[in-house]
């Protein structure tokens, strides 16, 4: 493009500067010199404005990991009362995406795929791809197709409601379907996670379940329930021990061949035969059908083996009494201890926003059980430690810059002159959050650090040419070098600041597939550079103005410098 506009100037008309540039640079001086004068009252009214503007709209802001992006998925775990067959549960799906089809429009729905139930034991599957609590649970994914206009968060509200009116019995939460989600929840089934724990569990129970009835009355939250199944229907066996005895059967006797009847012979006994054709192993499992064992009297009539020699078996009904009951489902531990997890999902608030509500009111309900702790899990520790990393990573940067600057202007003075404009690159960032309704996240905290990268660029630019400015005479005149520098450095100043917005435009609109994942850093990044701009072009004078010594000599101690004191100007061979 250079070669194709500037093909007909000649060499020496490229090194005059266009009419309008230099009007700019007169408008530009006539409005730079009043703040020039008036540098004692510039720079504290201009660190009191920025300072304020964050420390008012900075709070202000929702803080997450990483923006929310509607990737047309949505996941749903349902569970209905513990032990319920997994045949009645299978129904249940198939219920739950009728509705789905009902609300997003059958037309819009691409592809579900699901998985009711627990895998049997003789299964050669891992469920630690894909977790379910027992035969009454399961998970849905649904992919709506590209362009269906329906918004997520949108219809899961929909969801909600009709659920409440469809499935009433039935327990239903969304859980995260896009990979950085997943990943950054950390095994959590929800962004939000209240773990309670202790050596009690009945203690840490009733705990949780305050935490959840407390939970649920925060408007912001969503799906607030208890993440583990802690009421499974069980059957206690109570063997009567001088009766089996009488009978020549022992408690071992009626341990193995229930186990065997009800579940599988393969935990109690490992039999393999060898295929004589192929020579391949196979194991051999003997159980009850379950289609047999409908009721208590059923399991009254299974047979008991006697290991005595000469023991004939008897039934189970004979030795020992049976007695329906309930027994956690599920058992969790995080360090060795048993844990009572209640999960929730968002609604219209930002997950800063919402842990500290719900640390509050969990603070409400006094202290937890004895030995007992609360911890906050999923996302909210990778957004405490993003943000605390943030903070100090900041923190850190601006100081390195500082003993950079320091080294390298061999003055205090200068390098607090060029960190003085990053309190406007923050200011325009927090603004910039604040009106377009976006929070502070993982992008916008990198858009904020090139903000400042390329003010602190741009204030080095000026600083670096007022210095020489002001050391060319013997009786410098600050405010001149100041105003001198700016003109001179205005137009790779203004390049500087247009190319790098003209770069971030299209990301800051988030147009396209995934544009909301990345729209953040471009917001940030424009918010900075124009305040950090105005601030390099304004302030920075003035504080130059300001802080520039009076001193031409260079402090440099180095006597090869030819600018330092020490510095031999008549050099004399060595003798060797």
């Amino acid at each position: 493009l250079s070669v194709w506009f500037l093909r007909r100037h000649k060499e020496t008309a490229l090194h005059a500067d266009p009419a309008w540039l230099v009007g700019l640079q007169k408008l530009y001086a006539a409005l730079v010199r009043p703040f020039i004068a008036a540098r004692w009252l510039v720079l504290p009214l201009y660190l009191a404005a920025a300072l304020g503007l964050i420390a008012i709209f900075g709070p202000r802001l929702g803080l997450e990991i990483f923006p929310a992006v509607d990737s047309g998925q949505l996941a749903i775990r349902f569970r209905g009362a513990a032990g319920t067959k997994v045949e009645k549960t299978e129904a249940v799906a198939k219920q739950i995406l009728e509705v789905i089809n009902r609300e997003a429009g059958a037309a819009n729905v691409a592809l579900t795929i699901g998985l009711v139930g627990v895998h049997a034991s003789n299964y050669p599957v891992n469920l630690i791809y894909l977790f379910n609590t027992g035969p009454e649970e399961g998970w849905l994914a649904v992919q709506l197709k590209p362009g269906s206009g329906v918004k997520v968060e949108a219809l899961k509200e929909k969801l909600r409601a009709a659920f409440a009116v469809d499935l009433p019995d039935i327990r239903v939460s969304f859980e995260p379907s896009d990979l950085v989600s997943r990943v950054m929840s950390f095994g959590a089934p929800t962004p939000i996670e209240v773990a309670v724990s202790g050596p009690s569990l009945p203690a840490s129970r009733e705990f949780a379940e305050k935490v959840a009835a407390k939970l649920r009355t925060l408007p912001n939250l969503r799906d607030v329930h208890i993440a583990q199944s802690l009421d499974y229907p069980t059957i206690d066996v109570n063997v009567d021990r001088e009766r089996a005895g009488l009978l020549g059967v022992r408690t071992n006797d009626v341990t193995r061949s229930l186990v065997a009847a009800t579940t599988s012979s393969r935990f109690t006994t490992a039999n393999y035969w060898a295929d004589p054709g192929s020579g391949i192993s196979l194991s051999l499992q003997v159980q009850i059908p379950q289609s047999q064992t409908n009721s208590l009297e059923d399991l009254r009539n299974v047979p008991i083996s006697s290991s005595a020699p000469g023991g004939k078996p008897v039934l189970l009904r004979n030795v020992a009494s049976l007695t329906p009951g309930t027994a956690p489902g599920q058992y969790e531990r995080y360090n060795l201890v048993r844990v009572v997890s209640v999960t929730a999902n968002l609604h219209n608030t930002d997950l800063g926003t919402a842990s500290r509500q719900i640390a509050a009111a969990v603070a409400e309900l006094g202290e937890p059980p004895a030995k007992g702790r609360v911890d906050y899990r999923g996302q909210v520790g990778p957004l405490n430690d993003l943000a605390d990393g943030f903070k100090s990573g900041l923190l850190i940067a601006i100081a390195v810059i500082f003993l950079l600057l320091t080294a390298n202007f061999q003055s205090v003075r200068l390098a607090f002159v060029v960190i003085a404009a990053v309190p406007g690159v923050l200011a325009g960032v927090v603004l910039a959050l604040k009106f377009t309704g976006t929070t502070l996240n993982l992008q916008s905290a990198i858009g904020a650090i090139m903000a400042v990268g390329v003010a602190v660029a741009n204030a080095i630019l000026l600083v670096t040419f007022a210095e020489r400015e002001r050391r060319r005479t013997t009786s410098p005149d600050v405010p001149a070098a100041a105003v001198t520098a700016a003109l001179s450095r205005l137009r790779p100043i203004l390049m500087t600041t247009f190319a790098m917005s003209a770069g971030m435009l299209p990301l800051a609109l988030g147009l396209g597939e995934g544009g909301d994942q990345v729209a953040p850093l471009g917001r940030a990044v424009l918010g900075g550079l124009a305040l950090g701009t105005l601030a390099t072009l304004f302030i920075l004078p003035p504080v130059f103005a300001l802080f520039a010594g009076r001193n031409t000599e260079s402090p440099s101690l180095d006597p090869d410098d030819e600018t330092s004191s020490l510095h031999e100007k008549t050099a004399q061979p060595l003798n060797r």
